[in-house]
């Protein structure tokens, strides 16, 4: 395991919900749950960097993004993004949440398979599981979407492109802050298993993975 690669800066507005000349203060709790997002320690293969979060989905949003690389190939891609309200939320029952959103090119035997969508899903909750995480309120949507190539472009091969929308909420601990670095560590983990790597842990042989593939980058 290597320590989260990329670049790391806040943004000059404060719209990454660190707060700003115009924004609301930033709550502590919220504070010390991104500085915990900067010091997870990811596997090698995935570059991460902060990039803008949605706006108005909560009073406070710190986002970034990530890519599996392999050489001169993203192998997957993805983003997650941390909301917070102080005053907490009723749909998140919490004043935390976590977004995702992970994607990547599938090769033909895997996206022919019925089981895929539940299977992409397992891999969502199976990591958050496999990291001891404690977790609420977990929902989201599998596409699975093919695109086929004529005229012109008839060359190219058929291609599957599988999404993972997601969200939860992280259970709080000590001062009402979530483990955000170990939800970082297991969503890190999802995005490579959806790339097709190897678990980190070779011993763990119970991990099913699809072959590794060129994937699609985030727009």
């Amino acid at each position: 395991m290597a320590p989260a690669q990329g670049h790391f800066s806040d943004h000059s507005d404060g719209a990454d919900g660190e707060g700003g000349a115009e924004g609301p203060p930033v709550p502590p709790a919220f504070r010390s749950a991104v500085d915990a997002l900067r010091s997870a320690r990811l596997r090698p293969e995935l570059e991460v960097e902060t990039t803008r979060p949605p706006q108005r989905l909560a009073p406070h949003a710190y986002a970034l993004e990530a890519a599996v690389v392999d050489g001169e190939d993203d192998l997957a891609d993805g983003r997650l993004v941390l909301l917070h309200d102080p005053a907490g939320h009723d749909a998140w029952k919490g004043a935390f949440r976590l977004v995702t959103l992970v994607r990547a090119e599938l090769e033909p035997e895997m996206a022919a398979d019925p089981l895929l969508p539940e299977v992409c899903w397992s891999w969502l909750t199976g990591a958050l599981d496999a990291r001891g995480l404690s977790y609420g309120e977990a929902g989201g949507t599998v596409t699975r979407a093919g695109s086929h190539y004529f005229g012109a472009l008839s060359a190219r091969r058929p291609a599957t492109q599988i999404e993972i929308r997601a969200s939860w909420t992280p259970r709080e601990g000590r001062g009402g802050v979530p483990d955000a670095a170990s939800h970082l560590m297991a969503w890190g983990d999802l995005l490579c298993q959806i790339a097709g790597l190897p678990p980190s842990d070779p011993t763990d042989a119970a991990v099913v993975t699809l072959p590794q593939r060129r994937g699609p980058q985030v727009s």
